[in-house]
């Protein structure tokens, strides 16, 4: 059939180019050819809207096309037109309207169309659109994805009647398909970057400064020495009792730093064996010791471009601190067992609760390690040298307690207040948490917060109620499921629902106390 031919309107199979099962069937070589390269086209973009602006450019160019659009569902549940060509914005919409009965057509029976002379076909007498906006010839190709009718894309003509033929239809049939996966998928992609978006700005909000609190004058000196070096690469150690928040600030630091979009990895050093650590650190080849049964990457690796976090970094052993020298020298991390060298580009963070320049004073710490560690340091103070901060802390954790239970929130009593303050905190700020979290239970409905509920201790006695202190209940709970799970530390922390290094930290606190 050429051109000049008009075929009945009425012939389905002209109108929606199925007559085979096969889509390709009957498509000229150049036709096959173009799709070829449209494909590999669509297949390199992941932006949506950027993807359906080449769908439409690729459409008109396809069958040269004077005008035309992509008609897509908005957020609000409405068709509405994507992207046009041609086309201004209101007389997209007229075409796209709720009134267009090409569109309505397409969107009911979700088969291609085909016009080739919209003035006088009949299906479309007395149309407002066609013959306002003059259409002669137009294709209208539903985007399926299975049973879904995920967007139309149109195009026509004003000036040729019996412009497109059905080889054109057949063409934008198979365009249609590529058309709609290449658009879910950039779609899906687009969702995902919202979502990682969304995710970051509140893990922002999780590690930002307003989650580090405080007003006295020495948390005001962490704030001015942390903003100082946010935009550097400066290697940062931060010292500090267990408790006092150095994971938060090392989080902060890289949360709010160049480095945020990248990945955050934190490593507990402390009570690991030295072939253990060396292997969470720095990967492993399969075979290079009992257990090796595939090849690991490090936690190092993993963290490439972004910042690394060695907590309690003044207990790993002479051999790892000789590579983690290097890494810091030279950017080069070696797997156990392996002899290829990786290059790494990281930010490194350490803490420790000990003096480390006693260590290395003892010599059981290297000095150069040392030195390229502590570049800058952060000295986070104990709660008991800001004890001013304290009615601000259980203000802060009494709203964070009601918005993880839902509940409303609480406040503490003034002698609440008061037995906090006269409270040592040795577990400093992270036990002035656990206090106010298990104090939320136990007050019930009540509004507020008693010293009763909080269970702690003054001065080292238990509390005027007699009952244990809470550190006392925490021990014993901890080593009763520790006993019970045969001394798994891995098992016992999962039974508890605590982090394995929170564990750590505890069995390595009372054993010192023991001491």
């Amino acid at each position: 059939m050429t051109r000049d031919q008009q075929p009945d309107p009425n012939d389905t199979e002209h109108q929606n180019g199925n007559e085979h099962n096969n889509p390709v069937e009957g498509l000229s070589e150049s036709s096959l050819q173009a799709l070829l390269n449209i494909s590999q086209v669509l297949s390199s973009i992941v932006d949506g809207d950027a993807l359906l602006r080449k769908v439409l450019e690729l459409a008109t160019e396809a069958v040269y096309a004077e005008r035309g659009f992509v008609l897509t569902m908005s957020d609000e549940n409405e068709w509405s037109v994507r992207c046009s060509h041609n086309l201004s914005e209101e007389d997209a919409g007229k075409i796209a309207g709720p009134s267009s009965q090409i569109i309505r057509r397409v969107m009911n029976e979700r088969i291609p169309l085909l016009i080739h002379d919209a003035q006088t076909d009949p299906r479309f007498e007395g149309s407002e659109s066609v013959i306002m906006q003059q259409i002669t010839s137009a294709i209208a190709v539903p985007m399926l994805l299975q049973d879904e009718l995920v967007g139309i894309i149109y195009v026509d003509s004003r000036r040729n009647r019996s412009k497109f033929t059905d080889e054109n239809v057949k063409f934008f049939n198979v365009f249609a398909v590529q058309a709609t996966l290449a658009y879910v998928n950039a779609s899906r992609f687009d969702r995902l970057q919202e979502e990682k978006l969304h995710l970051q700005t509140e893990v922002q909000k999780m590690y930002g400064f307003p989650e580090i609190v405080g007003v006295t004058p020495p948390m005001q000196e962490v704030f001015t020495l942390m903003r100082k070096i946010l935009n550097s690469d400066i290697s940062v150690m931060l010292l500090g009792e267990s408790g006092t928040g150095k994971e938060l600030v090392a989080r902060a630091l890289h949360y709010n730093g160049p480095r945020r979009d990248k990945p955050f990895v934190a490593q507990f050093c402390g009570n690991l064996s030295e072939s253990l650590l060396e292997s969470e650190l720095f990967g492993h080849k399969r075979g290079s010791f009992t257990g090796a049964v595939s090849d690991k990457r490090g936690l190092m690796e993993v963290a490439d471009n972004g910042s690394f976090f060695l907590d309690e970094i003044a207990d790993i052993s002479p051999t790892i601190q000789t590579k983690l020298l290097r890494v810091l020298q030279d950017g080069i991390i070696r797997r156990v067992g392996g002899t290829d060298s990786v290059h790494v580009d990281l930010r490194i963070i350490s803490a420790t609760n000990k003096e480390l320049k006693d260590e290395v004073d003892e010599g059981r710490f290297r000095e150069d390690l040392f030195y390229r560690l502590n570049v800058i340091t952060i000295r986070l103070p104990s709660l008991r040298e800001r004890k001013d901060d304290i009615p601000m802390l259980a203000d802060h954790f009494l709203k964070r307690a009601a918005e993880r239970t839902g509940g409303s929130v609480k406040r503490a009593s003034r002698e609440a207040l008061s037995m906090m303050r006269s409270y040592g905190w040795p577990g400093n700020v992270r036990e002035l948490e656990n206090a106010i979290e298990r104090a939320v239970v136990l007050s019930g409905d009540r509004p507020d917060i008693l010293p009763d509920d909080l269970l702690i201790s003054v001065d080292g006695r238990t509390s005027d109620t007699g009952h244990k202190t809470l550190r006392d209940h925490e021990r014993e709970i901890v080593m009763k499921t520790l006993d019970e799970m045969e001394g798994n530390k891995t098992r016992t922390a999962e039974a508890l629902g605590v982090s394995l290094r929170w564990l750590h930290y505890r069995l390595k606190e009372w054993q010192t106390s023991n001491d």
